[in-house]
C-alpha cells in the first residue's frame, strides 16, 4: 500500500531546514555575538589568579549584601579551587551570567511592553505558558538545529528557558503599582512613559528583582542540562560522572553547583530586600 502522507516529523524537519536557510545570515551574526560574549566572560574570570577573583567577589558581595554572605562566597570559591573544579566553575558562571544577561535584555523590555498594552500581554501569555510547560530537554532541540553543538546553542537554550520569569514578574510588578500613585503622577503633568520611568519602574523594582532571581536560578539549572550539547562547565563534570558511574566526581560537581546557586540566590535576595527598604 502506497503511503500518501508525509509523517509529521518530516514536515517539522523540512520546516526547520527552510527557516535555517533563510535565517542563516542572522544566525551567523547572532552566533558570533553570543560566542564573543561567553568567551569574554570566561576570559575575565579565568585570566586573573584564583585568589584575586575570590577577593574581588567577596568584596563585591559584602558591598551588595553583607559580610556573612561575603565570607560564604570566599570560602565557597576557595573550596572549588581546592577540589580542582575552579575552571569548570568559572565556565558555568560565565555561561549562566551570559544566559541571564541575554534573557533579561529581552525579557524585561517585553514585560514592560506587556504591562502597557493588553494586546501584547494577550499575545505573550500563551507563549510564556508554552515555554514554561515545555520539558527542559526539548529546549535543546531547536538550539542545536539552528546553532549546532557548542556553548552558543547552550546559551540559546538557557535564554529561552530562563526568560519567562523575567517577562511575567516585570509585567506583574508594574501592574501592581497603586493606581493612586499613577494618577497623582499624571495629575502633575507626567506623560505615560515618564510615569512609567519615574513612578512605576522604581516601585516595581523589588518584584522585577524577584524575576531576576528566578531567571538566574533557572539559567544555572539549565547549564547542567546544556552540558549534553557542549555547554561544558560543572554540568560536563556531572555528565561525565554519570557516563562513568563515578559517584565522587558527580558529588564534587554537584557541590560546586550548590555553592553557586546559594551564593547567587542569597545575593539577589539581599539586593531585593535593600530595594524594598529604600
Amino acid at each position: 500500500m502506497i503511503d500518501f502522507f508525509i509523517p509529521l516529523e518530516d514536515w517539522i524537519n523540512i520546516g526547520f531546514e527552510r527557516v535555517s536557510y533563510f535565517l542563516s545570515p542572522f544566525l551567523r551574526a547572532a552566533s558570533g555575538f553570543l560566542g564573543t560574549l561567553i568567551d569574554g566572560f570566561e576570559t575575565l574570570l579565568l585570566w586573573p589568579p584564583e585568589i584575586v577573583i575570590m577577593t574581588v567577589v567577596a568584596l563585591l558581595v559584602w558591598w551588595l549584601a553583607n559580610y556573612r554572605l561575603a565570607i560564604f562566597a570566599f570560602v565557597g570559591l576557595l573550596l572549588t579551587a581546592g577540589l580542582d573544579i575552579w575552571a569548570p566553575t568559572m565556565s558555568t558562571v560565565a555561561l549562566a551570567l551570559s544566559g541571564t544577561a541575554v534573557s533579561l535584555l529581552v525579557g524585561i523590555p517585553l514585560g514592560i511592553f506587556a504591562s502597557q498594552s493588553k494586546v501584547v500581554e494577550r499575545i505573550l501569555r500563551p507563549i510564556m505558558d508554552f515555554m514554561q510547560t515545555l520539558p527542559s530537554f526539548v529546549y535543546l532541540i531547536p538550539a542545536v538545529m539552528f546553532f549546532g553543538m557548542g556553548k552558543v546553542s547552550a546559551l540559546v537554550a538557557i535564554m529561552i528557558f530562563a526568560m519567562p520569569p523575567a517577562v511575567r514578574l516585570t509585567t506583574l510588578g508594574i501592574r501592581e503599582v497603586s493606581g493612586e500613585m499613577v494618577e497623582a503622577a499624571r495629575a502633575f503633568g507626567s506623560g505615560r512613559w515618564q510615569t512609567l520611568k519615574d513612578v512605576q519602574l522604581p516601585l516595581a523594582l523589588p518584584t522585577i528583582m524577584a524575576g531576576v532571581n528566578q531567571c538566574i536560578m533557572m539559567a544555572l539549572a539549565m547549564t547542567v542540562i546544556a552540558s549534553m550539547i557542549g555547554g561544558g562547565g560543572l554540568g560536563n563534570v556531572v555528565l561525565r560522572s554519570m557516563q562513568t558511574l563515578n559517584i565522587g566526581m558527580g558529588a564534587v560537581g554537584g557541590l560546586g553547583i550548590v555553592i553557586l546557586a546559594i551564593l547567587l540566590d542569597r545575593l539577589t535576595e539581599s539586593i531585593s530586600k535593600k530595594m524594598k527598604k529604600d
